[in-house]
Parts: C-alpha cells; sequence; structure tokens
C-alpha cells in the first residue's frame, strides 16, 4: 500500500490531499501499478478528445494531460471518494483517460468539486470535464487488465480483505484495536481545522498525526494515537458532540488503518512525530496570523470530563470563522468575500426572487443584482464569508431553469443598490430585512440541515388539512415528476418528496419554498441527505 500512497501523495498539492488522502489509504498494493491497458486504434479513433467542460453532465469522465507514466489504480483513486467506479479506459499514447462511475450524480459531484480545485497526479494538475459518452464501451481482451485492477480496488474499499495477487499493508485489523480514527464533521457551519481537532483529542492521549481532507462534500479526517486505549477513550467521550453550539457534530469511528503515511506538515496533514518534514511543492504552511487566532479561540474548547459537550460561544465561533475565512471548500480561500458572481444564467427566466431562494438554502442573501449589460450573470451578497464559500461550493455546476450555472468569488466587497429615483428594472433586490432568512436565530435547527442539492426534498410546516395527492399535484405543477413521498411517521406536519432529477428539485424549491398552503401555513422545502 505505501507504493500508491507514494505516487498519489497525501498531501502532494492542496485540492489533490484532501480527496486522494482518504481513498489512496484505501486502495491495493503498488505491485498492481504494472497492470497497464492500452486502447486499440479503434478505441483511440472512437474516443476523440472532443469534449467540453460544458458540456450535457454524462457518468463518463474524460480525463486530460496525465503523466506518462501514471497508473490505473491513480486514475480510479480519483474518482472513489465519490462513489463506485464502474469501468476505465487508458489511452497512453494521448495521455488520456475516460472513467465510468456508477451513477451520474456522483459524476456531477466529481466535476463540481474539481472545478473548484484542481487535482493533480504525481505533482502535474490534471483535467476532468463530461465526456459525450454515456457508457464506456470497451474491448473486453483488451480491458481485462483494467477490469482486474477495477475490481482489486473495490474489493480493498469495500471488504479490506486481502486478495490473490494483492497485498494489502498492516490495515487488515480488527476495527476495534485501531489506534487511528476516522472523524467526519456534520453540519460544518464553522471551519474545523486540524490544529482545533490536535487540541480537543488531545485531552485523551498523545495525538501523533492527522490527515485532513474532504470526501463525499464531507471534512474528514483520520487520526492516529499511539495507542489504541486512547482512541477507544476519545471515541466514547467525543462522538455525536458538537465542537460549536449547533454545529460541527463529531462521528467518530475506528479506521481500518492502523498507520498513517503522512508525506507533509502543512494544514491539511500533519506527522507531529516528525517536525522536519516539508510543508509540499510550493504549498505554503498554515499562515502564521491564523493558526494564531485559532490556538487563541481553541483554547475555549472545554472537554473536561467524558460526554461534557464542547460548546464555544457564539463569538469565539464567528471569530474562528472569520480568521480561517473558509468553510466547505479546502484549498479556495474565502477571505472573508462575501459577494459572489454567478454566471451562465438563463436570463429569460431568472429573477433576484429566484436567486434569493436558492441561494437563501445556504445562507441569509443580503441583496441581488442581476448586471444591467449581461443579464446572465448576477452578483449575490451573503451575510457573512462562509456563507459565501458554503453557497459556492454546493451551487457552483448546478441546473437553474435548465443551464448549468458557474458560483465563483466575486471582486466586489459589497452591491451597491442603485440611485435613488434611477429605475434599474428590478433587477437589484435589498433582501437585508427578509423574514425569509433561515439562519438569522443563533443555534437554529437548520444550521444543522445545510445539504447539497439533492433529488430528495424536506417539507415542513405542512397543515393538517393537506394530503398527499395535494403536495404530489402542486410539486408536479413545477414541471418535474414526483417520484416517491412520504410523511414524517411522528409529524405529518413534514414531509420527504423525491423527484426525477436534482435540476427538477432545485426548480421545485424555487417555486414553492414560502408558498401558502392556507391556514397561515407557509411551506418550508430544503434539500434532503435522505432518500425515500
Amino acid at each position: 500500500m505505501d507504493g500508491i500512497v507514494t505516487d498519489v501523495a497525501v498531501g502532494v498539492k492542496r485540492g489533490s490531499d484532501e480527496l486522494l488522502s482518504g481513498s489512496v489509504l484505501n486502495s491495493p498494493n503498488s505491485n498492481m501499478s504494472s497492470m497497464v491497458v492500452t486502447a486499440n486504434g479503434n478505441d483511440n479513433k472512437k474516443f476523440k478528445a472532443e469534449d467540453k467542460m460544458d458540456g450535457a453532465p454524462s457518468r463518463v469522465l474524460h480525463i486530460r494531460k496525465l503523466p506518462g507514466e501514471v497508473t490505473e489504480t491513480e486514475v480510479i483513486a480519483l474518482g472513489l471518494p465519490f462513489g463506485k467506479v464502474t469501468n476505465i479506459l487508458m489511452l497512453k499514447g494521448k495521455n488520456q483517460a475516460f472513467l465510468e462511475l456508477a451513477t451520474e450524480e456522483a459524476a456531477i459531484t466529481m466535476v463540481n468539486y474539481y472545478s473548484a480545485v484542481t487535482p493533480h497526479l504525481r505533482n502535474q494538475p490534471i483535467y476532468i470535464q463530461y465526456s459525450n459518452h454515456k457508457e464506456l464501451k470497451t474491448d473486453n481482451t483488451l480491458n481485462q487488465r483494467a477490469q482486474a485492477v477495477l475490481q482489486a480496488v473495490t474489493a480493498v474499499q469495500t471488504t479490506n480483505t486481502p486478495i490473490s495477487g494483492t497485498t494489502v499493508s498492516e490495515s487488515a485489523v480488527t476495527p476495534a484495536q485501531s489506534p487511528v480514527l476516522r472523524i467526519i464533521i456534520d453540519n460544518m457551519y464553522y471551519p474545523v481545522t486540524l490544529d482545533v481537532l490536535h487540541q480537543i483529542f488531545s485531552k485523551f492521549g498523545a495525538v501523533l498525526k492527522i490527515i485532513t481532507f474532504t470526501k463525499n462534500n464531507q471534512f474528514q479526517a483520520l487520526l492516529q494515537y499511539g495507542d489504541p486505549v486512547n482512541a477507544q477513550q476519545a471515541k466514547l467521550a467525543l462522538d455525536g458532540q458538537n465542537i460549536y453550539n449547533a454545529c460541527c457534530t463529531l462521528r467518530i469511528d475506528f479506521s481500518k488503518l492502523v498507520n498513517l503515511n503522512v508525506k507533509y506538515n502543512n494544514d491539511k496533514s500533519r506527522d507531529y512525530t516528525r517536525p522536519d518534514l516539508p510543508s509540499g511543492d510550493g504549498q505554503p504552511a498554515l499562515d502564521p496570523a491564523i493558526a494564531a487566532a485559532f490556538a487563541k479561540e481553541t483554547s475555549l474548547l472545554a472537554v473536561p470530563g467524558a460526554l461534557s459537550p464542547l460548546a464555544i460561544p457564539n463569538a469565539a465561533a464567528a471569530a474562528a470563522a472569520a480568521a480561517a475565512g473558509r468553510v466547505g471548500m479546502p484549498g479556495v480561500s474565502a477571505g472573508g468575500n462575501t459577494v459572489l458572481l454567478v454566471s451562465n444564467l438563463n436570463e429569460e427566466m431568472v429573477t433576484p426572487q429566484s436567486l434569493f431562494t436558492l441561494f437563501g438554502v445556504y445562507g441569509d442573501v443580503q441583496r441581488v443584482k442581476i448586471l444591467y449589460n449581461k443579464k446572465d450573470s448576477a452578483l449575490i451578497q451573503m451575510a457573512d464569508g462562509n456563507q459565501s464559500q458554503l453557497a459556492m461550493s454546493h451551487l457552483n455546476g448546478q441546473k437553474m431553469y435548465g443551464k448549468i450555472i458557474r458560483v465563483t468569488l466575486s471582486k466586489h466587497q459589497t452591491v451597491q443598490l442603485p440611485r435613488e429615483g434611477l429605475d434599474d428594472q428590478g433587477l437589484t433586490k435589498d433582501f437585508g430585512n427578509s423574514p425569509l432568512h433561515r439562519f438569522k436565530k443563533p443555534g437554529s435547527k437548520n444550521f444543522q440541515n445545510i445539504f447539497p442539492p439533492s433529488a430528495t426534498l424536506h417539507l415542513s410546516n405542512i397543515p393538517p388539512s393537506v394530503a398527499e395527492d395535494d403536495l404530489r399535484t402542486l410539486f408536479a405543477n413545477t414541471g418535474g415528476t414526483v417520484k416517491a413521498f412520504k410523511f414524517f411517521q411522528r409529524d405529518h406536519k413534514m414531509a420527504l418528496l423525491q423527484m426525477l432529477t436534482v435540476e427538477e428539485a432545485i426548480q421545485a424549491l424555487i417555486d414553492l419554498h414560502n408558498y401558502n398552503l392556507g391556514e397561515n401555513h407557509h411551506l418550508r422545502v430544503s434539500f434532503s441527505k435522505s432518500t425515500i
């Protein structure tokens, strides 16, 4: 295993490390890297490099500018954090590959992630886009080796059991004996850094190594103690606790790994036993100002005994968030910027209100301005830099009114309102005092329910007189297909409703959030992490 970890190093560069650290550590031994498959001439003709960055989504991805010596295993590892990889075709002569994922959703998530954080293999930037092909049809005889690699990687990833011809390094141990914990942060409304984790987990014993990364749109970490007993105590005391008030919930399991291989000491990975490690290829170590701010703020963390909450006062959480200036998309600094630039909008359909509703899922939108001379673009001002970061990471690359929107940080610090008496055709709107802001109340439950756009919607505030058929009809009228519906068993004020696609769900949320159902009940709609 260590062979591959060296190839696709944990912490190679900001961006690739968050993902690859997680997937590569679960990859098979490097003795598989000699398995090379080359497409024949027909395949080379068939799979022309004609794919466009903004093409229609497909579960087949076209990967370009690969280093010459790269292996299937490394390419597969790029896709594993997002879901099951079902096929691969390497075009060795062209330094390209096609990677097929099990679902289009997984492919969309992968492209969205890598459009904001450039992936690297062997210290070289690579490029990923949708393919024009909807599935990979490969020559089975030529592709047998690639299939063997795929099966081996998938088997190790899912079961961690040795397969003939490969060896799984010291990772096959009973989970409870492992000194390594896998930590997932749910509801990450404020940034959680490596130093915050070190401070919390050090209460239970000496922390030797930490690797942080993003997988399935969630911030995760692997943390190694010197002794499995410390890992056991930390898991018992901290699993399910909130780091900050009503958000940043720790979910802790034992890892199947017993040892972490850390290459670089920086703000993404750290080996406390080896202070001599470099910070990475051209990558700065943690900014001293941010480190100092966090050291000061995290001294407020109180973990006096088992099962005590880790609540940090909201002011400290806000200061910590401001100091870090980023959340949601590692490797992209928000710098506290609250204004987003949204482009490739459907100018026939988009309104300030529709942008307020969609972006309001991820923060309190203050102002929206559709640009007068470029009506397919808009500026959106959020309440703080973390909210703009969160909205950008979740909405960049999603479809709104049939077009894939692009969301980036704007150079503007605020959205200017038009001068008094000037008619700008209703293109600018101030939502500063809107009663529809979801995150006004500190500690609101909404902080715990921030999820990426999904086909399943969570409905609440449903009056008793409204039945399932009423809601199915209402949502079908937004132009989509209602695939499934389920009231909550204990509480008929809430339900889950599944549309056919994520795009249909986005449309339904824009149209029906705050819809008046009568009896003074306004429907609340948000994205759900559940499926029906």
